[in-house]
């Protein structure tokens, strides 16, 4: 077994615990029992619970970055991006929503988890042709972060196969970034000039030919 499939194959019992009785219960040796894994090497490879949560988005980045022949605009090529990360989490759907759920009780893995965010999102910015160097870089980067909360929130309320209000979410939050230009290099924005990252919840997709009025209304505004 090469260390991808170890890795796998312990991903997938530790999520089916947190799905049983929340992240916070899961322990890599029943996992490891589970699986049929060596304890020894998943001693060596995930010294830490933490550890095997950032394996997980260092797959969904690889994941999405696997592909690099994507065309596009800057905004289309994001959308592909952040979807295909979201293909990787649907596969540990109920594991990771436990995870979430149990966040905001455990601050040093809210702030551990959050950090590894930012440098996903860097790299998912670069690869969408988004410029992340500089002042601007670092706003553009916090934008991008914005996008993938907004839209992390609509995947775990939507239940459907298709994860069709999840990709409404994102195009919502895509929609707003644009209105900041974080897709052309020129971003129009000065300096301490930060742009207002706070999204929306969630909307359900609307039915075919169907007004959003409540959306309208913000573009508008």
């Amino acid at each position: 077994m090469d260390t991808d499939d170890f890795d796998t194959a312990l991903l997938t019992a530790a999520m089916a615990q947190a799905e049983e009785r929340g992240w916070s219960s899961v322990s890599l040796l029943d996992a490891a029992r589970a699986a049929g894994l060596s304890f020894s090497e998943t001693r060596t490879r995930f010294p830490l619970r933490a550890s095997l949560l950032l394996r997980l988005g260092r797959i969904a980045d690889d994941s999405a970055l696997a592909d690099d022949t994507a065309s596009g605009n800057a905004r289309e090529r994001l959308f592909d991006l952040l979807m295909r990360r979201l293909d990787v989490f649907q596969l540990y759907r109920n594991g990771i929503k436990s995870v979430l759920r149990g966040l905001p009780f455990d601050p040093p893995l809210a702030l551990l988890l959050g950090g590894a965010t930012v440098e996903s999102m860097r790299w998912m910015a670069d690869a969408a042709g988004i410029t992340v160097t500089g002042a601007m870089g670092f706003v553009r980067v916090n934008m991008v972060v914005g996008i993938w909360t907004h839209t992390l929130r609509g995947w775990e309320k939507d239940e459907s196969e298709d994860m069709g209000s999840t990709m409404a979410a994102l195009d919502q939050a895509l929609d707003k970034a644009a209105r900041f230009n974080l897709f052309p290099a020129d971003t129009g924005l000065n300096d301490g000039d930060l742009p207002d990252l706070d999204f929306a919840e969630p909307e359900p997709p609307l039915p075919p030919n169907a007004k959003n009025t409540t959306f309208d209304e913000k573009l508008d505004g």
